[in-house]
């Protein structure tokens, strides 16, 4: 469904009367519009605090970019910016900065102490207001689980309310702030999760924490195609949130088993038929539904890629006026189903090597919502069934979740007029998401050279205004 308010306040007159009565003027955003597209142009400033590990691998992946690279100078504290390679030209920033900026990416992982947090301070203060329209601010530092001692956590910890603050300072521009907490010695599984923040790809993720863990060395892919030879399970695929996600895996190369309920066959036929594709029709509440979807996976690839469970419904009302039937078939298709075909797929040993599984949570998973405590239960037990299982699996396999806010769907669609435009304003860039959002980090996690990235959830909410 259209957003009438976003296209009115991006007018001259519609400008005029969101200012003088003080209302949300969101920013449209840019997201991919060519597969050839660059991850990043424009100017792009990078910077380190003092023992920064990572800046010269930054300098490196920037290096490949369209952008043109810039290295903060001038300040003792950011003296280490300048080992972000040779294609980086110093920039002073005790002068006057006549830069706008696409991007403001900044090495925080050799920061050791509280004290030294002073050297975020003294990168963004003097640029932060250069940012362009639809940036993005990119920080890197050491998971805090890592660190040895306590000051360094504290500093380390601290990036988060860093980050999260500055994505609701910049949002208004259609800008996004994100932050990668990185495990020691993982520094060549960055580049993917660096590449995708930095892109249009990333366009309605913000004030999110990624952490990025050491991993085996990433297979070398084609960046135009990286899921190319790859066979992907999406269940939930007819339409919405499932066929963004079915076409965006095909888009990258992947061959793509769409999974709908038996009354959505026509709609789903349409999406794997568009795609070259294959279509399945199954209710995943079904006992046997895990072993006909294991024996269709084995009968026509002999194996699967990625499976991404995106499978969900909503069966809303309070507790006290819930039936069981409610709470009963909200929990096993949100969550329950999951698990059981997951079970299955490695049973008969058909999830492959380097495999990925992704599950779709919920902004309500994280911060409950009035009437949905059957979804809230479902969507949160999704978030700690990923955290556990990403301890257990073996062979490369990863498992991460999605958390979507506000998406623009049929059924929010459906919603009355004042709910839906509070649902697309409660969130920094004061818009609501579209499919294409959820299937683009879907994409990122599914990536090959996304090996090191393990246990996240992620949300694709604009910076949602509630919840974590």
């Amino acid at each position: 469904m259209s957003d009438l308010y976003l296209k009115f306040v991006n007018t001259p007159v519609g400008k005029t009367a969101a200012q003088s009565l003080g209302l949300p003027s969101p920013v449209p955003l840019k997201r991919l519009n060519r597969l050839d597209q660059p991850f990043i142009e424009g100017d792009v400033l990078l910077g380190a605090g003092t023992g920064g590990k990572i800046i010269s691998t930054l300098g490196g992946i920037l290096g490949a970019s369209a952008a043109t690279l810039h290295h903060a100078a001038g300040i003792d504290s950011l003296n280490d910016s300048a080992k972000a390679g040779n294609k980086a030209k110093a920039l002073d920033l005790t002068q006057s900065v006549e830069q706008t900026f696409s991007a403001l990416i900044f090495d925080a992982s050799g920061l050791k102490n509280p004290d030294e947090l002073r050297a975020v301070y003294d990168f963004f203060h003097p640029t932060i207001k250069k940012l362009g329209g639809n940036a993005r601010v990119l920080v890197i530092g050491q998971n805090p689980a890592t660190c040895r001692k306590a000051p360094q956590a504290a500093a380390q910890q601290a990036l988060e309310g860093f980050v999260r603050s500055v994505g609701k300072e910049i949002g208004k521009k259609g800008s996004t702030a994100n932050l990668v907490w990185m495990a020691p010695g993982a520094e060549k599984q960055l580049e993917s999760t660096v590449r995708f923040f930095l892109s249009a790809r990333s366009a309605y993720v913000s004030g999110q924490v990624v952490r990025v863990g050491k991993s085996t060395a990433a297979p070398a892919t084609n960046p135009v195609a990286p899921l190319t030879g790859k066979v992907a399970l999406v269940t939930g695929a007819s339409r919405g949130i499932g066929a963004a996600i079915a076409q965006t895996l095909a888009r990258d190369g992947a061959t793509v088993i769409g999974l709908d309920i038996p009354p959505a066959m026509a709609e789903l036929q349409k999406v794997t038929d568009a795609i070259n594709g294959k279509a399945l029709a199954c209710d995943i509440t079904d006992k046997a539904a895990p072993k006909l979807i294991a024996d269709f996976i084995q009968e026509h690839f002999g194996g699967v890629d990625l499976v991404i469970h995106n499978a969900g419904i909503t069966r809303d009302k309070t507790l006290g006026n819930m039936p069981e039937h409610f709470w009963d078939m909200t929990i096993a298709v949100n969550l329950s189903a999951e698990e059981s075909i997951d079970e299955e797929l490695a049973h008969r040993e058909l999830l492959r090597e380097n495999g990925r599984i992704v599950c779709i949570s919920s902004i309500s998973g994280i911060a409950g919502n009035f009437g949905q405590t059957n979804y809230s239960t479902a969507k949160s037990g999704v978030i700690g069934y990923v955290e556990a299982m990403a301890k257990q699996l073996k062979n490369g396999i990863t498992i991460n979740a999605i958390a979507p806010g506000f998406i623009e769907t049929q059924m929010t669609a459906s919603m009355p007029v004042t709910i839906r435009e509070a649902g697309r304003r409660m969130n920094s860039l004061s818009q609501g998401g579209q499919p294409v959002d959820v299937a683009e980090a879907i994409a990122w996690y599914c990536n090959p050279a996304s090996n090191g990235v393990n246990g996240n959830v992620v949300r694709v909410c604009g910076q949602s205004l509630i919840g974590k």
